[in-house]
């Protein structure tokens, strides 16, 4: 008897350890999360390298507030690679459409009332993007609206610029090598 009550009082003796490593553990992971979210709340770089998906998601973000909308997406771009959920890939596709979206508006619409070639791109960008955040988030209301405010700035009766002529078209050459 003496036997089974010691062989079960180290049992739960590293039950009881491992509790409390466990419970360190957390309280450390705690502390850093606090951290970060404190950074976040004060508008403070994240300069912890714990964190690199919180901190390429803020640089970009910070980008995007600084209307440094071409980096800004950039930066996006670079988060794709990282990510791996589809809710994270949403979030991201999200933002790079809203930088694209707002980097169209800021161009402005020629003399004929067509629009400029960089944001007639930065429009058709931004509609692959809010769709390709909505595939993967359909139920996403912000993006639904978003879209739909890109689709009215993009209306039909907006004809594109004429293109310059000025260049022989050579499309009866061989495609290769001799």
């Amino acid at each position: 008897m003496v036997k089974r009550i010691s062989r079960s009082n180290i049992i739960f003796g590293l039950l009881l350890v491992t509790g409390l490593i466990g419970m360190i553990y957390e309280a450390y992971q705690y502390h850093k999360i606090e951290k970060v979210n404190y950074a976040i709340l004060a508008g403070q770089q994240i300069s912890d390298d714990a964190f690199p998906y919180v901190q390429k998601f803020a640089a970009a973000y910070d980008q995007g507030e600084k209307h440094d909308y071409k980096h800004a997406v950039q930066t996006y771009g670079q988060l794709l690679e990282i990510t791996s959920t589809p809710d994270e890939q949403a979030k991201i596709q999200f933002n790079i459409a809203n930088n694209l979206f707002v980097s169209g508006l800021i161009r402005r619409i020629n003399d004929d009332g067509t629009l400029q070639d960089e944001a007639r791109y930065a429009y058709s960008q931004a509609k692959m993007a809010y769709e390709q955040s909505l595939r993967l988030a359909p139920l996403d209301r912000a993006a639904k609206f978003n879209l739909s405010l890109l689709h009215s700035v993009m209306s039909r009766n907006m004809k594109p610029a004429p293109k310059d002529q000025s260049t022989m078209e050579l499309s009866n050459l061989p495609i290769g090598l001799p």
